[in-house]
């Protein structure tokens, strides 16, 4: 019940914001129905980062790799969009990689191999998900990404960090940056990296090794992809 007010609170309180983003953004819902498929429901597509060989960064405390964070935080995300009435699709389901033999040119297949999982999908949104890792350990919060030419990746990104700003473990409030990635350029559907937390940090560490707080993360980063999705359709 305490998540399911916590959600529900996290996405009302959004909803009049991303409402008056739309308007001046001129997002339609025609936009995003076309992402469908075919269906009737829209489907998002899910992308934990790295994965098999590709560990990512690893926590300086409890030696955690970014990607078993990044996979776990995917599946709370996954059941969070589905039980919202979504079609959820990962690129990454397992803690394999998607290059098949970790051989020479490994890490492009891998990338290559994300970006068809999104254009076979036409997805309404595409979340990949990240832990991030600075030389200076007291940096810590989350971040999130978009691509500086599309205007739908823009939106999407500033409702995921504004609803990110709005949890009780923020200690600073950050805005959504221009991110130059593969997985924010190999589509045209609106596409987000969220940079989670620091596991270069202690404080970020000991929340993100842990099961409540992915979860606190998962709603959160839902709520706000609902808020652009709910603001989309009202343009």
């Amino acid at each position: 019940m305490k998540a399911f007010l916590f959600r529900h609170r996290v996405l009302f309180g959004f909803l009049a914001i991303m409402l008056s983003i739309a308007v001046t953004a001129g997002v339609c819902l025609y936009a995003l129905t076309q992402t469908a498929a075919g269906s009737t429901r829209l489907t998002i597509v899910i992308d934990a980062g790295h994965g098999g060989v590709d560990g990512g960064v690893v926590g300086r405390v409890t030696g955690t790799k970014e990607s078993d964070i990044n996979l776990a935080l995917s599946r709370l995300l996954q059941a969070e969009f589905e039980e919202a009435g979504f079609l959820v699709v990962q690129t990454r389901p397992t803690q394999a990689g998607l290059y098949g033999t970790a051989t020479e040119g490994y890490k492009r297949r891998d990338m290559l191999r994300r970006a068809e999982i999104i254009a076979d999908n036409a997805p309404a949104a595409v979340i990949s998900v990240h832990q991030n890792f600075f030389p200076l350990s007291s940096r810590r919060g989350a971040q999130v990404f978009f691509r500086e030419d599309s205007a739908l990746s823009h939106t999407l990104a500033c409702a995921i960090q504004t609803a990110l700003n709005s949890m009780p473990e923020c200690v600073r409030t950050s805005e959504a940056l221009k991110g130059d990635y593969y997985v924010l350029n190999c589509s045209d559907y609106p596409s987000v990296i969220v940079e989670c937390g620091f596991l270069s940090n202690a404080e970020d560490e000991a929340l993100l090794v842990t099961e409540e707080y992915r979860q606190r993360l998962a709603e959160t980063i839902c709520a706000g992809t609902l808020a652009f999705l709910a603001a989309a359709s009202s343009g």
